[in-house]
């Protein structure tokens, strides 16, 4: 693809050179506006110097995903070079599973392009117009690096214009209904039509962390349930009860018949549910793990406070000496301030007991990619 050069703003060079994969709208000067969404632009400084390349988004907060730095024009040696890279940094993982995202976006030198696998079968995702034929690129080494039968394009959840509007079979056909993946030991079932690319692979540490607990005889509600994995793992881990409560009975269905569920499972808003639970309705273990509560800048005091609520809520219900796992999904919400809203919330009788690292599959190469946190916290007995 033939680069369009474009002098980029003294401060921008900075940016680059920092490291950083994303050049915002404020940052561009006027000369960008010639450009069209998903140009691929050769980035100059002021000498005419080549600094990078990248790909321009001509809507949202992102102008510019930067796709390399330095001289070199990315080519389809550079894209198997980057594929070949992530692979080897998931070696050991996949000894653990053969459900992992191969491709991780920026974090992995390749931007606005996800790739997953389930066991034969690669799910690409692209987030921008311009990134559309790297994407296609890309899968096509993984498919080939791992000898995998089928490639499948998913429109991604979040884009900021255009594309594609539903799957594609690039390789092979259509996979059967759910495809199966080992997680150590746990089987998995994966619909490739969910949520994400089929799965949230990046809870894989969540449920290495529930697996790895004594949890006999536990009661154990699980919030924001949607097919179950995590509810699989506690009782594999020993539990004696498993709660799933989710507002889609559809994923509770999808629950039951995948990874097992319960009479007692629950089809219901949980911030209108918990308020009204019982008092003395009490759970050794409590996750809680919300769909994003925001996706803007100017809407995280509202989703701080929802955070607040939410915990505030399940409190009662984390039996003394229990714990409660929180989970945030949003980048727009920092580490400390999700911390500091669910203490806020549960109270002066809960302290943190450690927040779970991300999944080698998922790493986190800039700040706005730390965008999952794990927290663990517990109730004192006094």
């Amino acid at each position: 693809m033939i680069a369009r050069r474009y002098q980029v703003k003294k401060e921008t060079v900075a940016i680059i050179a920092s490291g950083h994969p994303w050049i915002f709208r404020g940052q561009l000067s006027s000369a960008a506006q010639v450009f069209s969404d998903g140009d691929w632009l050769r980035l100059v400084d002021g000498g005419n110097r080549v600094i990078g390349h990248g790909i321009y988004e001509a809507q949202g907060a992102i102008a510019i995903r930067v796709l390399e730095r330095g001289p070199r024009p990315p080519d389809a040696a550079w894209a198997a070079e980057k594929v070949i890279a992530a692979l080897a940094r998931r070696a050991a993982l996949r000894a653990e599973t053969d459900g992992f995202r191969a491709v991780h976006g920026e974090s992995d030198g390749l931007p606005a392009v996800v790739v997953d696998v389930y066991r034969d079968t690669a799910v690409l995702s692209t987030y921008a117009s311009g990134a559309d034929a790297l994407g296609r690129l890309v899968a096509a080494h993984v498919c080939r690096a791992l000898q995998l039968d089928r490639v499948l394009w998913k429109p991604a959840h979040r884009r900021a214009a255009g594309g594609l509007t539903h799957m594609r079979v690039l390789r092979g056909d259509l996979p059967p209904q759910a495809i199966e993946i080992r997680e150590g030991p746990l089987t998995i079932r994966v619909d490739v039509s969910g949520q994400k690319t089929g799965a949230y692979l990046d809870l894989r540490g969540l449920r290495r962390w529930l697996l790895a607990q004594d949890l006999a005889g536990a009661r154990v509600l699980n919030l924001f349930s949607y097919t179950g994995t995590l509810g699989l793992a506690a009782r594999t881990a020993g539990a004696r009860t498993v709660v799933n409560v989710d507002s889609s009975h559809a994923a509770l269905d999808l629950a039951a018949r995948h990874h097992g569920g319960g009479p007692d499972d629950v089809t219901a808003d949980v911030f209108e549910w918990l308020p009204r639970l019982a008092r003395g309705a009490e759970f050794e273990l409590v996750i809680a793990d919300p769909p994003p509560m925001t996706s803007r800048i100017d809407q995280t005091s509202g989703a701080l406070a929802a955070y607040r609520r939410l915990y505030r809520a399940a409190a009662p219900h984390v039996a003394p000496g229990g714990r409660i796992v929180a989970c945030c999904c949003t980048s727009r919400i920092d580490a400390r301030s999700f911390q500091a809203a669910v203490l806020a919330g549960l109270g002066r009788e809960f302290h943190l007991d450690r927040r779970i690292p991300p999944e080698p599959d998922h790493p986190v190469g800039f700040a706005e990619a730390d965008y999952l946190k794990v927290l663990v916290l517990y109730r004192g007995t006094s």
